[in-house]
């Protein structure tokens, strides 16, 4: 964590952009909520306001025919239990990133910018509880790495950072 006057500095920056959700430093208010993730790492912290995609029809679905996705907005896809999980682009017209997380809300992969229109397979791996999709390059951009934690209602008591 970086000095008083550090702080203070990326709030302003915060507030003078605009952009509602996103913040580099530490958040001021982790309130728990489904329609809200989340994330904390070693220097950092966001917050996303998601769509929820928690079955089968809408993780089919997902973000693909959308044009355009806000700054501080992804979805979330959720299930029922850790698994295998794999993505593709095709249909989707925005480049992602995407974050695959455990089922105590530690992210374990990330792929960033995923390709519009791709149909390669872009796996996350085993033991995949969640994976949430945001504008490409912003995980990178806000410093987001593998290990950053999420707070969500659906990691529970035992999640790193429980609600």
């Amino acid at each position: 964590m970086g000095s008083w006057a550090e702080e203070v500095s990326r709030l302003k920056i915060w507030v003078a952009s605009g952009v509602l959700g996103i913040m580099a430093g530490p958040l001021l208010v982790a309130t728990c909520s489904p329609s809200e993730v989340h994330l904390r790492w070693q220097g950092g912290s966001a917050r996303f306001s998601v769509e929820l995609a928690d079955d089968a029809e809408e993780r089919a679905q997902g973000l693909m025919f959308r044009e355009k996705l806000a700054r501080g907005a992804g979805m979330l896809f959720v299930y029922p239990r850790p698994q295998f999980a794999a993505f593709w682009m095709k249909n989707t017209l925005i480049p992602l990133d995407m974050l695959f997380v455990d089922e105590r809300g530690r992210v374990k992969a990330i792929h960033s910018n995923a390709i519009p229109g791709d149909e390669t397979l872009i796996p996350g791996g085993n033991g995949v509880r969640a994976v949430l999709e945001i504008n490409g390059g912003l995980a990178k951009a806000l410093g987001i790495g593998v290990g950053a934690e999420m707070r969500h209602p659906i990691f529970g008591e035992a999640a790193y950072w429980p609600c």
